[in-house]
């Protein structure tokens, strides 16, 4: 046998011996183990939403019927961004809860009212300037109890309580006024989650509530929260996010009457811990 055959075969034994041990503590990947983005206690979202905007308000006062007052048509409302912060703990595989907040404010000066509109017991005739602002803050506090975990994803339900304070003010240089509609609005729905590869995921969840007239004469309301995006994972602690949400929320009290309607894209930087 030649030299160099030698050596060859004690090289491939030394390997081989070296190899052993390691290949003896290697464990393949669990099929059950948490995906890239699910590993976290704490997990929090910061992002910027674009989404048009659709308002209507009708407020009476003093016996005097309001009119529907259309922001964007009668009061030139413009589109524009809006922070968006959400926190998630998760205190089990399959417990989760959750906190979001959505400051959405609007305001214009100096708009040249085209029409005459009556907006609780007030006038704003035609060729009157009008300075407005409306602020709509929205809560969520809710907890998601996963059904269904896999390796590739989950399937969950949603139990939420979104308290809501929209307050809408219009002023000219003689008078102003004011309405305010706040209320705490229970909300139930569902979320999934599905993992294109361990890094990238789809995510859609819907929750809402409705009251109908039927259940008090001359009040309703309701609430529905659309939401799907999806998620890189750099890695198990940062990620971005990209989706397109639709929020709508309506309310009817005896003469009073408003609807809030908002969509559209976001994007933000997923942070866990």
């Amino acid at each position: 046998m030649k030299i160099s055959s030698v050596r060859l075969y004690c090289v491939l034994a030394l390997l081989l011996t070296t190899a052993s041990p390691a290949l003896a503590q290697f464990k393949p990947q669990s099929v059950n183990e948490p995906p890239t983005g699910e590993r976290f206690g704490i997990e929090g979202f910061a992002g910027f939403w674009s989404p048009a905007a659709d308002m209507v308000i009708s407020s009476e006062s003093l016996g005097i019927p309001g009119s529907r007052i259309d922001f964007k048509k009668d009061l030139l409302l413009q589109d524009h961004k809006i922070r968006d912060l959400r926190i998630t703990g998760k205190v089990g595989r399959k417990h989760k809860f959750r906190f979001q907040t959505v400051p959405i404010n609007y305001d214009n000066e100096g708009v040249t009212v085209k029409r005459d509109i009556v907006f609780n017991g007030q006038r704003y005739s035609v060729g009157v300037p009008v300075n407005w602002v409306t602020e709509w803050q929205t809560y969520r506090f809710g907890y998601e109890y996963d059904f269904l975990v896999k390796s590739w994803g989950f399937a969950g339900l949603l139990a939420e309580a979104k308290y809501t304070d929209v307050t809408a003010r219009l002023a000219t240089p003689f008078f102003s006024e004011f309405v305010q509609a706040q209320a705490p609005i229970p909300s139930i729905g569902g979320i999934a989650r599905f993992y294109i590869v361990p890094n990238v995921s789809i995510t859609g969840e819907l929750s809402g509530f409705k009251l109908p007239e039927s259940v008090r004469e001359g009040y309703r309301a309701h609430y529905a929260d659309l939401d799907i995006f999806g998620t890189v994972n750099f890695n198990r602690f940062v990620g971005a996010q990209v989706g397109w949400r639709s929020l709508d929320v309506g309310y009817l009290v005896d003469e009073d009457f408003g609807n809030f309607d908002v969509r559209g894209m976001y994007f933000g930087i997923v942070a866990r811990y």
